[in-house]
């Protein structure tokens, strides 16, 4: 199943949800992209405003706490209130109306090892990005094994590369950009909702450090597609400037 935490409050951009991208709320187009692949969505809100615009759309959803500090608390007590027989929970950002198909099959197919516990994406960066997008801190860096596990996340460039000029950096090695979707077993779902707060996630303000610390497996998928999240109403111009090149 998939889950759509969407929170009405944000410090940058308040009611995002409901803003309006290309005609349609962005929500909605959040939704319409994962049920071209999934038949279990639910958003997951803490507002009526935005619950009563799913339903408006046909969409459904479920009504959480207003106090949740993670979108992972969110989508726990949803799954909890839908009940059901899911294996698989997977957690899709609000502000994400541009994720492919694609990407969340990638992040599906992670479970056919029977050891990922939890699984997120990650999207190589470019020499065409450059550095400034590079050392950008909100854009989290992951380091990731050879066996496709996440050895850590950061909003410094990792891994640092000794005796090469920074602006080759680039050029000589591969790094990768974190793509905020998360999917994860129920019952360890059950089970990071419970862990206090790491000190590498206070830092570093990265809750997936918390998973880490404790000893969770992180399986890492890779994607080649570029989305455009949400954060500002800079970043609705821009989506909606993409969204008019798309047609």
């Amino acid at each position: 199943m998939a889950i759509i935490p969407a929170r009405y409050a944000s410090t940058r951009f308040p009611a995002k949800p409901l803003a309006m991208l290309g005609g349609k709320p962005v929500i909605q187009r959040v939704y319409e992209q994962v049920s071209q692949v999934l038949d279990d969505v639910y958003v997951a809100t803490d507002d009526e405003r935005i619950l009563a615009c799913v339903e408006g759309f046909g969409g459904r959803g479920v009504m959480t706490r207003e106090d949740h500090k993670s979108g992972t608390d969110r989508c726990y007590e949803a799954y909890q209130k839908v009940g059901g027989d899911f294996d698989v929970v997977i957690n899709i950002q609000g502000d994400e109306p541009f994720i492919q198909p694609s990407q969340i099959r990638t992040l599906m197919g992670c479970f056919d090892d029977d050891t990922t516990q939890i699984a997120t994406l990650v999207k190589p960066f470019t020499a065409a990005d450059g550095w400034a997008a590079l050392q950008n801190p909100n854009s989290p860096k992951v380091v990731v094994s050879d066996t496709g596990r996440a050895l850590y996340f950061s909003r410094s460039v990792i891994p640092y590369l000794r005796g090469v000029a920074q602006e080759e950096w680039l050029a000589k090695h591969t790094f990768y950009k974190h793509i905020g979707l998360y999917a994860y077993r129920t019952q360890t779902l059950a089970e990071i909702t419970r862990l206090p707060q790491s000190t590498l996630e206070k830092v570093e303000s990265l809750e997936q450090l918390r998973w880490l610390d404790n000893g969770y497996i992180i399986r890492v998928g890779q994607t080649e597609v570029e989305t455009i999240g949400i954060d500002t109403p800079d970043d609705l111009a821009r989506a909606e400037n993409f969204l008019k090149m798309r047609k």
